[in-house]
């Protein structure tokens, strides 16, 4: 590890910087949107407008690093990130932070891109396992502390948005004054979509229903709590819940997975959290009411403390259960293929979960518009109550079949094709770098 560290300290520090600026600044929006009296509609576009630049950075961005080079590239979409961040405070309109959204999105997959073939270019088969648990550590300790800055400056004021935009920058500065060059970039295959619903259709329709509900309990959360009327303090705690718990409970669900029919993992987990959904409901305070966002955020809804605390492990039980969804959908695919086809596999299922992951914050949004704050956990309840349906019924229609070449691996829910390689169990030959 002492190595890794020592060829990629900028990369990884860097990187750090950056993530920690992109948690902040999506709660942030959350945040404000609420203060700033946007309707539900108008928050879930804002939402959404990430993940469509997202997902059309995921296409664009490898022929721009293949054009340009990854420094030039990455300087540019730091930049353009920065640049997004302030635009949230000179333009406070929701039709303008939608295209702000996008252009973050945007950068934010071009980044990942980038940061993840550095880091395919440093790793090795022996060290590329401890690189990719590196990097998952990072993305979740940034994202947590992303959160804890919520507390810093109160969300109304311009002051966090600037702190946003100067990590974006500060960020530049490790990687630009780098000694060592960086790698040739190697075009990313996938399998087409079509092709992974004959393959494995649960696993593929799984990570489809993922991504609608990723997307909304990292977008909407610091929304669903804005409206609940806690306090700056409780919001950011309640999101580092969210972080952690997305990232510990892999491993515990990781080694059942990987020693019993994975689809019954999937549902299983499904199941768990549609329950802590409905308790986070009973212990919410709130009806089903449509009611106006400047009329919720005045309302008492918790009648103890204690309500409070159950409500606030409940949600970080569903997330513990529905953040490793991502890595377990992963695996199950795996599980029907050969082993030189996962990482083409994967850029194909990350296609899957962008379709998802674009309309999540819409739908959610919609819903909550209709039904009030309680309208956040009918959406994770309707997208898991589809997994746990198609799962039974594929049971039905295909025995298990073990591939002692597939493992559940946890990885953030932001990695790319790109990075899916840093697995071990993917096949893919970084030989090449041992002499580097």
């Amino acid at each position: 590890m002492g190595k890794v560290l020592k060829n990629s300290w900028a990369l990884f520090a860097g990187f750090a910087i950056l993530i920690t600026a992109h948690g902040f600044q999506g709660n942030l929006l959350g945040v404000r949107a609420v203060l700033e009296e946007f309707n539900y509609l108008s928050t879930g576009l804002l939402m959404s407008g990430y993940f469509v630049g997202y997902f059309v950075g995921a296409n664009l961005s490898p022929q721009l690093v293949s054009r340009v080079g990854h420094i030039r590239v990455f300087a540019a979409f730091a930049s353009m990130a920065s640049l997004s961040s302030l635009i949230h405070i000179v333009f406070v309109d929701p039709i303008v932070w939608i295209f702000a959204r996008f252009l973050t999105g945007f950068s934010m997959i071009g980044i990942f891109i980038i940061v993840e073939s550095w880091l395919n270019d440093r790793a090795n088969n022996r060290t590329r396992g401890k690189v990719l648990s590196l990097y998952m550590f990072i993305t979740f300790f940034g994202f947590a502390i992303g959160n804890l800055l919520l507390n810093i400056s109160n969300p109304i004021q311009y002051e966090p948005f600037i702190l946003i935009s100067l990590l974006f920058s500060i960020a530049l500065i490790p990687i630009l004054l780098t000694k060592r060059k960086p790698p040739k970039f190697k075009k990313m295959t996938s399998i087409k979509v079509k092709d992974l619903f004959k393959i494995s259709p649960f696993g593929s329709f799984s990570m489809f229903c993922s991504g609608f509900i990723f997307s909304a309990i990292f977008t909407l959360s610091a929304v669903y709590a804005t409206t609940m009327n806690l306090p700056i303090f409780e919001i950011s705690i309640l999101l580092v819940s969210i972080t952690l718990a997305g990232a510990l409970f892999q491993w515990p669900i990781g080694y059942f997975s990987d020693s019993y029919d994975r689809r019954i993992i999937i549902i299983l987990c499904a199941m768990l959290a549609i329950i802590f959904c409905f308790l986070s409901i009973a212990f919410s305070g709130a009806s089903f009411d449509n009611l106006f966002i400047e009329n919720m955020v005045k309302f008492n809804y918790f009648s103890t403390t204690m309500d409070k605390i159950k409500l606030f492990t409940f949600i970080t039980l569903l997330s513990g259960m529905t953040l490793p969804l991502f890595s377990l959908n992963l695996a199950l695919v795996n599980d029907y293929i050969p082993k030189e086809k996962f990482v083409a596999a994967g850029a194909g299922l990350n296609v899957i979960f962008g379709l998802g992951a674009m309309a999540g914050p819409l739908i959610c949004s919609v819903l909550m518009n209709e039904f009030g704050p309680n309208g956040f956990f009918l959406h994770f309840i309707i997208f898991l109550f589809f997994i746990v349906v198609f799962g039974i019924y594929r049971m039905t229609r295909r025995k298990y079949e073990d591939n002692p070449e597939s493992t559940f691996t946890p990885l953030p829910t932001d990695i790319t094709p790109v990075g899916i390689e840093l697995d071990p169990t993917t096949g893919a030959d970084l030989s090449n770098t041992d002499k580097k």
